[in-house]
């Protein structure tokens, strides 16, 4: 053995393993009996779940439609699952390609207005195959301070200079903008909804600003589909579907299923098919997750009263938690985030409303600034809301002082 492996076997500071040893955070918690995360529910995903022995009313989900246990979402997965088999065992470059896909394409696309839609095997993976393909490092990405990770490491995959600029502020995008240099390349990036605020993006102002100094806008609108304008999401809720380039949306929310999906121009979506490494290498999503998402979609399509009833259901809970006292950030979604003074107050505050049978998200740094993020579905009862707001009410003490803040640098 030669001595720097010695030194490695001893603990050595340098040695990569020694990294696991210094993460004490998550055994400190599950020592202390509060740890919230990778908690096995059992059953299927609706406004309540099971664990163990207790029923929880789940708050905790991105399910906005409820059609997770929709029979016709159940049937067009069993029937794809007895007529494909579980995979396609290979991408879809090479073997991985069906019907389905296709048809799930062609129907998202005319659903979001746009020429052409590419279907890739996560949301996630979506966004690292858009951004790592379209983007070189000859060129800048623009990115709001709170974008999804995904979208952040999409752009560094890219190797493009990656400039931020604070939440939701055009002007301040615009003064960044100013600085690049002519000839640059340049796509602004933002999220259409929000995940840890809920709040929607200024889209007006961001096309304008984009429109003045030449920029393209790719807008993730995962926890906009099936909310927004009756469920086509943000640039139709604005009637700017024209004005932004691209869009990406995952399936695993509104469409009640795994997978993600880019829509654009004929000519972008082509590029994007024999570009985008991580739809070239990875996987085709199963046949009965492509078969969900298509009967999902073919749902929300013929009820857009769904995507009414979840933005009801939240306003319930928006409404109560305000006569109650208790602070949330500001959103118009199915989103309603607590925030907390810092970690042990939201630790706490999580560990009661699941003890009072409420299942809630934790979020902590460097994720968000701590907060418990709740959300909501068409088909919770208004019994069901009413005792939420009971629960989330209780912990008003815990949550007071808690000022909000957003995620990421200012700006570069």
């Amino acid at each position: 053995m030669s001595a720097i492996s010695a030194l490695s076997k001893r603990g050595n500071p340098a040695d990569l393993y020694s990294r696991f040893s210094a993460f004490t955070m998550a055994r400190d918690l599950m020592a202390a009996d509060r740890y919230p995360f990778f908690l096995p529910l059992e059953g299927k995903e609706g406004p309540a779940v099971r664990r163990g022995d207790r029923t929880l009313i789940m708050c905790g989900s991105n399910n906005y439609l409820g059609l997770t246990g929709h029979p016709e979402v159940l049937a067009a997965a069993r029937l794809a699952l007895e007529k494909y088999g579980t995979s396609r065992t290979g991408s879809r470059f090479l073997n991985g390609n069906t019907e389905l896909h296709e048809e799930l394409e062609a129907e998202l696309a005319d659903y979001l207005d746009k020429p052409a839609a590419l279907v890739m095997s996560t949301g996630y993976q979506t966004n690292l195959g858009v951004l790592g393909s379209v983007l070189t490092p000859r060129d800048h990405v623009f990115l709001d301070r709170s974008a999804h990770a995904s979208l952040l490491d999409g752009a560094r995959l890219s190797g493009a200079k990656i400039r931020w600029f604070p939440h939701n502020d055009a002007d301040a995008l615009g003064r960044a903008l100013e600085r690049v240099p002519d000839d640059a390349g340049r796509l602004v990036v933002v999220d259409g909804v929000y995940s840890m605020e809920g709040d929607v993006c200024d889209l007006p102002a961001l096309v304008k600003t984009c429109s003045a100094y030449g920029a393209r806008l790719l807008l993730d609108d995962a926890h906009g589909l099936g909310v927004l304008a009756e469920g086509r999401g943000t640039a139709a809720h604005f009637g700017l579907t024209d004005e932004v380039d691209l869009i990406t949306v995952t399936f695993s929310k509104s469409l009640a299923s795994l997978g993600g999906a880019v829509a654009g121009s004929e000519e972008a979506i082509h590029y994007l098919r024999h570009h985008a490494r991580s739809l070239m290498f990875s996987a085709s999503t199963t046949p009965p997750n492509t078969a969900a998402a298509l009967a999902a979609l073919r749902i929300l399509r013929a009820q857009p009263h769904l995507a009414t009833t979840v933005q009801s259901n939240a306003a319930h809970v928006r409404r109560g938690l305000a006569e109650a006292g208790v602070r949330t950030v500001p959103s118009s979604t199915p989103i309603v985030a607590l925030p907390a003074p810092g970690t042990p107050q939201t630790l706490t505050a999580w560990q009661r409303m699941y003890d009072d049978g409420v299942y809630v998200n934790p979020v902590l740094p460097p994720a968000a600034e701590p907060r418990l993020r709740t959300s909501y579905m068409a088909s919770h009862t208004l019994d069901q809301l009413d005792r939420v707001v009971e629960v989330c009410a209780a912990q008003k003490p815990l949550l007071t002082s808690a000022e909000q803040h957003g995620r990421g640098p200012d700006v570069a």
